[in-house]
């Protein structure tokens, strides 16, 4: 692990009016690792990714990537310094194809578009079986393949994933977090929100637990595993009592 992360966010808040959604969030997210967040409904999990890339302005702190503070940069120029989001409820052009989708990933890196679809239909090859489709007639599953694959599109350093597994049948769980796993695999590194908090922790490396608004814990991903903390709340596992009334 570099001394350097490739992400550091340094006491970072966000409101919205008067509520206080993110408190202080001090995170860092190192080259090559897969790292989840996890949190209740509500915790600040899919506001602290949506800061990060730049779709909501903090109110203090910093959020710096490769060493620059890159704090409340716009979207697009976020992208092109290599911060993708995929964020929940997927988001894709639904009258446009799957081809076009794609190509709307890929459109500041014009010149790289041919290589990163042959990447992209490589990891979801049920993609290439529908490229003329416009991208509303596909499945939920696919439909979120395809928002991984336009974000991929980009060719991201990082990529922030927001509940990638929501609301898909159990094996297609499975499969996108197979393909999760390649992608980080093939170099990226990857921020995780996920309310399947069990796969989450198996996947990454690190994790971070986000309670209304302010991290509660953080360490190695399989580690709070074990938490008796994170398995009674987050696992669905009952531990007992922790200690003596």
């Amino acid at each position: 692990m570099s001394a350097e992360p490739l992400l550091r966010v340094d006491g970072l808040e966000v409101r919205y009016g008067a509520i206080r959604a993110l408190r202080g969030i001090r995170l860092e997210v190192h080259a090559a690792e897969i790292v989840t967040l996890i949190g209740s409904n509500g915790a600040g999990k899919s506001t602290l990714l949506r800061a990060i890339s730049g779709m909501l302005p903090p109110a203090a702190g910093s959020v710096h990537f490769q060493g620059a503070d890159v704090t409340g940069r716009r979207p697009e120029l976020l992208v092109a310094l290599g911060i993708s989001h995929v964020p929940e409820g997927r988001r894709i052009f639904a009258n446009l194809s799957v081809r076009e989708n794609l190509q709307m990933g890929a459109y500041l890196r014009p010149e790289t578009e041919s290589a990163g679809l042959e990447r992209v239909l490589g990891l979801f090859p049920r993609l290439r079986e529908r490229l003329t489709q416009p991208g509303g007639t596909l499945s939920g599953g696919e439909q979120q393949m395809l928002a991984i694959g336009r974000a991929l599109m980009a060719e991201p350093k990082l990529l922030l994933l927001d509940e990638p597994s929501l609301g898909l049948a159990p094996l297609l769980v499975q499969q996108i977090f197979g393909i999760i796993g390649q992608i980080h695999e093939q170099g990226t590194t990857v921020v995780l929100v996920e309310q399947n908090a069990r796969q989450a922790l198996a996947i990454a490396q690190r994790a971070y637990v986000l309670e209304t608004g302010t991290l509660a814990l953080e360490g190695a991903a399989a580690d709070l595993a074990r938490d008796p903390r994170v398995r009674e709340a987050y696992l669905g596992e009952a531990t007992g009592s922790a200690g003596p009334p």
